[in-house]
């Protein structure tokens, strides 16, 4: 396995559409998702999309941590997984704003809409289906690697700009709007 270099904001291949992979058993799909769930892990982070590492292919791995998940039935703690050719229904009509962060825009975060709840569908490296339904944190990571799929990132989403920062500059407000309610 290999820590894989993350194309970052600006390269062509994070503007793509990516093309459906042929043969999810393949050894060289194979070998490329070990070496994403590894990178992943290393990156910190909590999903990883094939364009994010120079593959323009239609796969993404992700995992929910339990410190992440909340008590929604559908927004539970997820092990590494793997989504090759994944399919992204939107549940209802419901939004919520939340903050993400991307590998591929490092140091930068914003609060993002995304749908509450999501039923997603692909197959892992053995053909396996992997089918869920979603909410929470959970439905979040999915669609925001899901948009990678089709050349989409964060800031392309973005509803309203003064919700954009650098992470630090985000937590020195956040601590000091923390302190003056304290006062």
């Amino acid at each position: 396995m290999a820590i894989l270099k993350i194309a970052r904001m600006g390269h062509p291949v994070l503007l793509r559409k990516c093309e459906p992979v042929a043969d999810p058993g393949a050894p060289d799909i194979r070998r490329l998702v070990a070496d994403m769930m590894e990178t992943m892990e290393d990156a910190p982070g909590v999903g990883l999309a094939a364009p994010q590492v120079f593959q323009p292919l239609r796969l993404f791995v992700f995992r929910v941590p339990g410190g992440r998940a909340t008590s929604d039935k559908d927004d539970t703690q997820q092990p590494n997984t793997v989504l090759i050719n994944p399919t992204v229904e939107l549940l209802g009509e419901e939004r919520e704003l939340g903050w993400e962060g991307c590998l591929s825009i490092p140091d930068l975060r914003a609060a993002v809409p995304r749908a509450k709840r999501v039923r997603y569908r692909g197959v892992d490296c053995d053909g396996q289906v992997i089918e869920r339904e979603a909410s929470g944190f959970h439905a979040r990571v999915v669609q925001h690697e899901y948009d990678h799929l089709d050349g989409i990132l964060y800031p392309m989403r973005m509803t309203d700009f003064r919700y954009f920062g650098f992470n630090e500059e985000l937590n020195r407000a956040t601590a000091a709007a923390q302190a003056a309610a304290q006062s």
